[in-house]
């Protein structure tokens, strides 16, 4: 989730009249813009799917962070099915369709964030020069190879998941998902912005006890089938996020939307190598 464009209305408009606090946000009172509102802007705002906008959704959204994992399930399922191929198709093909899968579903913008938080991990400075990279629109080779070490990740996760029967790789590709989406939540709901931005809007409309059910859902669900491939990949995905958390906490007193789209990408890939790896340890 780096920082993306949305309409006015919701960022600015709901900014100033409704502020950042989910408590004062009266979307979150209208049935319209309640749970169904808030999975329509998590949807919307998350992935490329054509679901339509309408206004309140933005703020909708952000106070429900639950949504992140219930995206990440969509997410996870559409881009899976190129893996439904792993027993016809050559196994570099599925690969192959399961990144464009991914990229296709929830789309590109997140890569930005790779890039961004490559050039600020290999500039040399202090923490405003580390955030003033950040913003940069220019790319150096640390998003180069940020963004080639991500890809080539996911693609041979993906080669790993074409050699796998197709219930535990599409389970996997799921549970990479999910896990890297509650990940995102646990940021929202526990993080501290950087600086004013999309970032700062989703940590400041969540809270910690927002966490419980999307967590309690999600790992109850990943105990039930320990140690299956699936429930690692969860955990291995929520695991994944804490490397560039902990990084922007260290060196940038915070995260950001970049932090987000990053940890959310890194994620992915963890948590779907975890999942291959478990299946060959099973």
């Amino acid at each position: 989730m780096t920082e993306r464009t949305e309409p006015s209305e919701n960022v600015d408009a709901e900014g100033d009249a409704n502020g950042a606090s989910a408590g004062s946000d009266p979307a979150s009172s209208d049935p319209e813009t309640g749970w169904i509102g808030a999975i329509r802007g998590g949807v919307g705002f998350l992935t490329r799917l054509p679901v339509g906008h309408r206004e309140g959704d933005w703020a909708a959204f952000r106070s429900r962070p639950a949504v992140f994992p219930l995206v990440g399930l969509i997410v996870g399922a559409l881009a899976a099915i190129p893996l439904l191929a792993t027993e016809t198709l050559p196994g570099p093909t599925v690969a192959f369709g399961y990144v464009l899968a991914v990229y296709a579903v929830a789309g590109i913008h997140n890569l930005d964030g790779v890039a961004d938080l490559g050039d600020a991990l290999v500039v040399h400075g202090d923490r405003e020069r580390r955030r003033e990279v950040l913003k940069e629109t220019t790319t150096g080779v640390g998003a180069i190879l940020a963004v080639a070490v991500v890809i080539i990740g996911l693609a041979l996760a993906g080669l790993g998941l074409a050699g796998l029967p197709v219930l535990v790789a599409v389970g996997i590709a799921v549970g990479a998902e999910v896990g890297a989406k509650l990940g995102m939540t646990a940021m929202a709901c526990f993080g501290e912005a950087s600086h004013d931005g999309m970032g700062k809007q989703v940590i400041d409309a969540a809270s910690p006890g927002r966490f419980i059910l999307p967590a309690g859902v999600v790992l109850g669900a990943a105990a039930l089938v320990w140690p299956q491939p699936v429930a690692v990949a969860v955990c291995g995905a929520l695991a994944g996020i804490t490397l560039p958390w902990y990084w922007a906490n260290r060196k940038l007193d915070g995260i950001n939307g970049d932090i987000f789209g990053a940890a959310n990408e890194l994620g992915r890939v963890v948590g779907a190598h975890a999942g291959v790896i478990a299946w060959m340890l099973l």
